[in-house]
Order: structure tokens, then sequence, then C-alpha cells
């Protein structure tokens, strides 16, 4: 696929102060772009300056939310190297978003190509501190202008770049997680499983109700009987009962997680018994009584690895690992975090170097 590019005349100045960066508010000079029609297919790939989209008021996926999106990182390696951790991955499970939304499916090898020639462009926007990364956002939407409940027949492939710092505040430092009993995330036959707009939109009002209480982040139970834990608002999660790793089956309502499975592969390699399966948030309690939930901790590309160090359902807060991260969360975190800088042996082939 032959991507065209187009350089800023006016290039924005790089943050001075990569130790400062927080996520998602830094932009960088460029963004990739490519059209579909149901004519010409995916067409007119290319690099354009970073700008406003000109949409008509109309576009159907401001009405009806035909949008799509993935989430990945860039690290640049102490040899200068620019990679990306398992990005085929990401590709694969945009298409699943696409099949879901009925969005025409994506030739995953040319996304990826799309996104290392964007990567070449802004290679030095790539931050090097401690803790930063280049996070990627790939999306799609509908572009039709009318009112009316069905498919788009055109669509805008798009990639933005942002330099990051960690996505929590506390950085690697255990968070305070709510369990949400009112509201529900997903439900069996939905879009739970796939990176959709509307499921965020919808996780927003739980979010805002468990920061009143001083919580980072909620943890979703099961649409369907408000029994089973599904995930935390932006990561997948585990728990570490009783020297076992737990965490919750992908029953169509849970989003596939890179990290995750990447944790699920790493866990197996290294020995540890790791079980998927339905977890009752009532069952978390009784191992929290019986002093046998060890740690818990969140996955996701943003925050890499979330120790978490307080649950709190109703009137019962567990309080975990001293307010520490456990000692599991930290061997992962080093271990994935070594593999995405290339400082750890790739054993599993996850590394993709942009050439």
């Amino acid at each position: 696929m032959e991507v065209r590019i187009e350089l800023t005349k006016t290039p924005k100045a790089k943050p001075a102060d990569q130790s400062a960066l927080s996520f998602g508010h830094v932009f960088t000079d460029h963004m990739f772009l490519m059209n579909y029609s149901s004519e010409k297919g995916w067409f007119d790939a290319r690099v354009v300056p970073y700008a406003p989209l000109q949409l008509d008021p109309a576009t159907t996926s401001l009405h009806y939310g035909q949008l799509v999106f993935e989430g990945m990182k860039a690290y640049k390696t102490e040899d200068n190297r620019t990679v990306l951790f398992r990005p085929q991955e990401n590709m694969k499970r945009l298409n699943v978003s696409n099949d879901r939304l009925c969005i025409p499916q994506i030739n995953e090898e040319d996304a990826l190509h799309g996104l290392c020639e964007l990567l070449k462009v802004e290679e030095a926007w790539i931050p090097t501190a401690p803790g930063t990364s280049l996070y990627i956002r790939p999306f799609i939407i509908s572009t039709d202008a009318f009112l009316g409940v069905h498919p788009s027949d055109t669509y805008l492939f798009i990639i933005i770049l942002s330099p990051v710092g960690p996505y929590y505040k506390e950085g690697l430092a255990p968070v305070r997680i709510n369990v949400e009993t009112q509201y529900v995330r997903a439900v069996p036959g939905g879009t739970g499983h796939i990176k959709c707009a509307g499921n965020y939109a919808a996780s927003l009002k739980g979010q805002v109700e468990a920061g009143k209480k001083g919580y980072s982040q909620v943890l979703w139970l099961d649409g369907a009987e408000r029994k089973y834990v599904d995930e935390v608002g932006a990561m997948n999660v585990f728990f570490v009962v009783d020297g076992e790793l737990i965490t919750s089956s992908l029953t169509g309502g849970i989003l596939p997680g890179i990290t995750r499975k990447s944790i699920i592969e790493l866990a197996k390699s290294w020995g540890l018994k790791v079980t998927e399966r339905k977890i009752a948030i009532t069952e978390l309690v009784d191992a929290y009584k019986a002093g046998k939930l060890d740690e818990a901790f969140g996955t996701g590309t943003a925050a890499v690895i979330s120790p978490i160090g307080e649950l709190n359902w109703g009137d019962v807060s567990m309080k975990l690992s001293d307010g520490k991260i456990g000692a599991l969360s930290q061997r992962f975190y080093d271990e994935l975090v070594g593999i995405q800088l290339c400082k750890r042996e790739d054993k599993f082939g996850w590394i993709y170097e942009v050439k």
C-alpha cells in the first residue's frame, strides 16, 4: 500500500520536560488518514498535518455511534530503535470491533504499514524518560451525512499519536477501586467484548460516582446477574487467591485485552497456576476474610500493570498487600516493561520493530 506523505510547515514545540507528561493531552504534528467508500473500498492512505476534521453536522458517527478504536504504544530502545508491542493483535481486535458495528474490515497489514509510516515521520516525538511512551490511537468513524439507523457507506480510518506519562497519577502505587452495584457495563450479546465509543460513554456515570467517593476506578459486575466480576473501567483484572492467579473468562462481555493475554502466557511460562473462570464478588470477599486474597491488579495498554490497594463493595472494604504493590504484580510489570523496552529477552516474539 502506497502512503502519501504531506509534512507540516508549522511544527509544534515538543514537551521540554518529559517527566511531567500527563496522559493524552499533547498530540504530535501529523496523523494518518485513509478513506472508505462502498465503491472504492479503503483508499487514499496518507500522513498529513494534525488538524481538526471537517464533518457534516449530520455525520452518522456523531448520532449513532459507529465508532471503534484501539490503544497501542511505541517505545524507543536504548539503541534508538522504534518498537511496538504485539501490534498485530491490535489490528485483529480492531476488525472484531468492526464486524460487530457493521464497519468494513480493514486490511490488517495495510493498517500496520500506515501506522509505521506515521511513526517514521513522528519518530522524534517518542519520549524516552522513565515511564513514558508514545500512545497510539487508531480509530474508525462512519462519515455519511444522514439521520437514520443503518450502516454508513463511507468511513474514515484515523491514527493520532500522543507522548504520555503514566495513565494513573499514582503510577505503580496501588489504586483504590469501587465495585459498582447500581449501573452495568455490558450484557451478553452486547458490545462489551469490543472497543467502541458507546461502551465508554456508558461507563462514565459509575466512574464519576466512584470518583466522588475517592476511588480511582470502577470494578464492573456482569450485567445479567450483577454477581460476577467483569473488568475494571480501563483494564482487565486479575486476583491472586491462595497462590492461584485467577481472571474472568472471556464470556463475550469482557474485552480480550492484549496485556491480559500476555500476562496469562507469561504466567504459564513461569509454571504458575492460571485459571480463567467466572468469579463471584462474594467469593473474593470470602477469600479476603479468610486471608487468602493475596493481591489484585489491573492490566491494560495504558497502565500496563496497575496494582489494586483497596477494593470496596458496599460496606466491605478489602485492603490488599499492605498498601504496596504485590510481589507478583511487580514481577509482571518488570518483565512486560523489560520486554517492551527490549531490556529483557523476548522469548515470545512480541516485539515488532518499525523499519
